[in-house]
C-alpha cells in the first residue's frame, strides 16, 4: 500500500510514521509513506500558500493551485483516488472507512491549515471530505495521522493475529469490554472472578455482556444501530 500525505508540515508527521505499528508495517514492506511538501508547488519567492478569503472575514485560506499541482506529481493510481481532504465539514470518520481504505493499495490525504482550504480543492480534487469529529484542529496533520494509524493496523500481518483487531471497539459495532492483566488485585481493586475462572464460554459471555452494557450506556447511537442490525 502507498499512502501520500500533502502537507505544510511533513516534519510533524514523519516521526510518528517511523514509530510503533506504522513504522513496523513500513519496515516490513507492507506500506510506503510519501510526504509531499505543499510549499514546493508555489511560484513566488515567499512560497505563499494562502490568501485572504473572498468576501472578507477573518483567517487565511489555502490556495487551490499548490494542491492540484502536488496531486499531479503523484502516480496515476494515486490520482484516481481515494483522495481525502481533512475538513471539519467532512463526514465523520468511522471504523468502516478504515476497513474500506485498508483494502486498497493507494490512499492520499490532503491536510489543510489556517482558516480553510479553497472549496475548489474539495470539489475538483478530493473524492471525500473527512472529519474526526465535532471539533476543530489547527491543521489536518493530527487527523491524517489518526486515519493512517487506523488503516495500517488493519493491513495483513500488522498486528500479528486477526484476533487483536477483531476484539477492538467498533469492529462489530460495539465498544470493547474492559481489559485486565496482572496482578489480580491492585490498590484494593480486583479482577472479575470470571476472567480468572478458565471457563472460556463464561468469559466470552461476560465480555459480550460488558460490550453491550458499555455501548448502551456510553454510545446510544451505536447501540441503536447495533440493535437494528440484530433485529
Amino acid at each position: 500500500m502507498r499512502i501520500n500525505v500533502v502537507t505544510l508540515f511533513p516534519e510533524a508527521i514523519a516521526p510518528y510514521l517511523a514509530a510503533s505499528i506504522p513504522g513496523r508495517v513500513a519496515a516490513a514492506g507492507k506500506v510506503q509513506y510519501h510526504l509531499v511538501q505543499l510549499r514546493d508547488f508555489t511560484h513566488d519567492r515567499h512560497q505563499t500558500v494562502d490568501d485572504y478569503p473572498y468576501g472578507g472575514g477573518a483567517g487565511m485560506v489555502l490556495k487551490p493551485g499548490p494542491f492540484f499541482e502536488a496531486a499531479a506529481t503523484l502516480d496515476e493510481e494515486s490520482r484516481r483516488g481515494p483522495i481525502l481532504l481533512m475538513s471539519a465539514r467532512g463526514k465523520r470518520f468511522a471504523h468502516a472507512d478504515a476497513v474500506r481504505w485498508s483494502l486498497g493499495d493507494r490512499l492520499t490525504i490532503l491536510c489543510g491549515h489556517y482558516k480553510d482550504v479553497d472549496q475548489r480543492v474539495a470539489e475538483g480534487l478530493a473524492t471525500e471530505e473527512v472529519s474526526l469529529g465535532d471539533f476543530v484542529l489547527t491543521g489536518g496533520e493530527p487527523a491524517a495521522l489518526c486515519i493512517i494509524d487506523a488503516v495500517v493496523r488493519l493491513l495483513p500481518g500488522a498486528l500479528g493475529d486477526h484476533e487483536s483487531a477483531s476484539s477492538d471497539s467498533h469492529y462489530d459495532g460495539l465498544l470493547s469490554p474492559p481489559s485486565y492483566t496482572r496482578p489480580p488485585e491492585y490498590a484494593g481493586r480486583t479482577v472479575p472472578e470470571v476472567l480468572l475462572s478458565g471457563n472460556h464460554a463464561a468469559i466470552a459471555a461476560w465480555r459480550q455482556a460488558e460490550a453491550e452494557r458499555l455501548t448502551r450506556e456510553r454510545r446510544p447511537d451505536l447501540w441503536a444501530d447495533y440493535e437494528a442490525r440484530q433485529a
